[in-house]
């Protein structure tokens, strides 16, 4: 669909720019975008690999395994379903930590392999189930300490003060995610517990 729109917003901008004269803007201006594309994408790549490696060198080291036991409390509120020592709470810890950092990129893949060993525990292959739609909310609104991908884009744009957003994007997914908290829990009471929910 967004291919549908972008397409879209192009042909409209190129009509609008031949009939107003401007057509050698709007190919300057798509010339000087490729750059600054090409730019900001070798900009992230760079934050990526560096974080998503400093991630496996934590895990290798035992971090996050350690950071799994601190988060125990949490993960056993949130998905009381999960069986104590399963390996999907590692992946679960893995991804809320690097959400936490603003690393959604570094989150994908330990988020993937979560939703595969829950799948393993799901009680109906056909569904998902509690734990998985608890956990995609989750990852969705994800609390975040540290944007680094946004403090990075700002950086990038030549922003004054890139770091300023901290304060509010902290707050706003604070509040998105207590909201997707609550909202999981009531609806987890509509499931019967033969299905993986809390209700009868």
């Amino acid at each position: 669909m967004l291919n549908y729109i972008w397409g879209i917003l192009i042909i409209i901008s190129i009509i609008v720019g031949a009939f107003t004269g401007n057509i050698s803007n709007v190919t300057k201006a798509a010339i000087e975008s490729s750059k600054d594309a090409i730019t900001l994408a070798l900009t992230m790549l760079g934050i990526l690999a560096m974080w998503s490696g400093l991630m496996r060198v934590a895990e290798t080291a035992g971090i996050i395994q350690a950071l799994t036991k601190k988060l125990n409390p949490i993960l056993n509120f949130l998905f009381p379903e999960i069986p104590k020592n399963h390996e999907s709470r590692k992946y679960i810890a893995t991804n809320i930590v690097a959400n936490m950092l603003g690393l959604g990129w570094a989150a994908t893949p330990p988020g993937l392999k979560a939703m595969e060993s829950l799948q393993k525990i799901n009680p109906d292959k056909s569904q998902a189930s509690v734990s998985m739609c608890t956990f995609l909310i989750i990852n969705i609104s994800s609390v975040q300490i540290i944007s680094i991908n946004m403090i990075a884009y700002r950086l990038q744009y030549g922003s004054v003060n890139p770091t300023e957003i901290i304060g509010p994007s902290l707050i706003a997914t604070l509040l998105s995610t207590v909201v997707g908290v609550i909202y999981a829990k009531i609806m987890a009471r509509t499931v019967p517990r033969n299905m993986g929910g809390h209700g009868k």
